[in-house]
């Protein structure tokens, strides 16, 4: 059969959903935030909404406007199953746009708009978990959902993506995709297996480790390897994970976006921090002899959300497409192509089986093990502003030391 996920690999340039992060580094993010007054965090809409009221006043039509990060669906030259599938069975076909290429600029495009409450021209739009995200939800700028109409996420996902801290009880959002993010090697020239964050500290590395430069990622690792729960560490507890860094940092090559996985495949870092959807397509794409771990101490799970925006012209959609995504057909026709790691755990029989793809039916990457999911941690929610600068500026002086 055709591996989407093999041709896309071998063809495609990767793209990363926090790679903006990585790449921006947190000087020119916090700059961008602070332009665009993310500081304020206080309800912008208005009067309070009686919900229960929207959702039964809002009127179905036959239009989604969808916005997406690049090769973030399955598409084959442009035309997807999944999208044709969804419209066959409701009649509502999807202006579907790949137009979100970071969580800060998507923000600081939509949210003037949000708060002088207009329009967007996005039904359901998708962001990573992250201040961004904290920041639409408590500014009041997305819709909360009538779960009464999302019955196939109450029967199929995954026990992993309900009720984020993110996010209790998924009131704004439900996951479109999730990611780990732990250790990668190459066997090659570590010599034995990796297992631990400890890892790292072997002098027999020195000089061959990576890390990454998004902030977020490199405090929770550090984290990690202190025993600390990132998700519910203080600014204490931030301070001992930048001296554990800086004890590190001779050791370090370099501290990467996504170049990293780069690097490990032509040698230059023989173990680095990784995310799994990467460490994946590397090994569909020449590169099998490379191992993800998830470390002793753990690792950390992202989640991408949909969200509908408040003034969405048709919102109604927007529920119909999450629940039409929440059914194992739809969610492995999309997995099959992405390769993250899917939401819908019923969704591996259907790849396997009515898709012939053991491939990615078989990969803990996309299906992980209950064992695995109980070993991620969820990244900190940040309470306001000055403390989301506060985390940055403590891990960003390690990456420009």
């Amino acid at each position: 059969m055709s591996r989407p996920d093999l041709v896309r690999g071998l063809t495609s340039a990767r793209v990363s959903r926090r790679g903006f992060l990585a790449g921006g580094g947190a000087a020119a993010v916090a700059a961008l935030l602070a332009g665009c007054s993310i500081k304020g965090s206080a309800a912008s809409m208005g009067p309070a909404v009686d919900w229960t009221a929207f959702w039964k006043d809002a009127k179905p039509t036959k239009e989604l406007n969808f916005a997406n990060w690049p090769l973030y669906i399955d598409s084959d030259h442009g035309k997807s199953e999944s999208l044709a599938l969804f419209k066959q069975e409701t009649g509502i076909a999807v202006d579907y746009q790949a137009v979100i290429q970071d969580n800060a600029t998507f923000y600081a495009t939509v949210s003037p708009i949000l708060r002088a409450q207009g329009a967007t021209g996005y039904d359901l739009v998708v962001m990573t978990n992250g201040y961004e995200l904290t920041e639409m939800i408590g500014n009041g700028f997305v819709c909360e959902l009538d779960h009464s109409r999302l019955p196939n996420f109450a029967a199929n996902a995954s026990d992993s993506v309900k009720d984020p801290i993110y996010d209790p009880g998924n009131k704004h959002s439900v996951v479109w995709q999730t990611g780990f993010t732990g250790l990668a090697y190459n066997p090659k020239y570590t010599g034995r297996k990796i297992t631990s964050f400890k890892d790292l500290l072997d002098p027999a590395f020195k000089g061959r480790i990576g890390l990454m430069s998004d902030n977020t990622e490199l405090g929770s690792l550090a984290l990690l390897a202190l025993g600390i729960a990132p998700e519910q560490s203080t600014p204490s507890d931030w301070r001992k994970a930048q001296q554990w860094l800086r004890d590190l940092r001779p050791s370090v090559t370099g501290f990467y976006d996504q170049s990293y996985i780069n690097r490990l495949e032509n040698g230059d870092t023989w173990i680095t921090q990784a995310w799994s959807g990467d460490v994946f397509q590397a090994q569909q794409s020449g590169f099998p002899h490379l191992e993800f771990v998830t470390p002793e101490e753990g690792q950390m799970t992202w989640h991408d959300n949909m969200l509908i925006p408040r003034q969405a012209s048709n919102p109604v959609s927007a529920l119909e497409w999450m629940n039409f995504y929440y059914t194992p057909k739809a969610a492995g026709i999309v997995e099959d192509y992405v390769n993250y790691v899917c939401p819908v755990p019923a969704a591996e029989d259907y790849v396997r089986n009515e898709l012939d793809d053991p491939t990615v039916a078989d990969s803990p990457l996309v299906f992980p093990s209950e064992e695995v999911l109980a070993k991620s941690h969820e990244f900190r929610v940040f309470k306001n502003y000055d403390e989301y600068s506060e985390w940055n500026g403590i891990f960003n002086a390690v990456v420009q030391s």
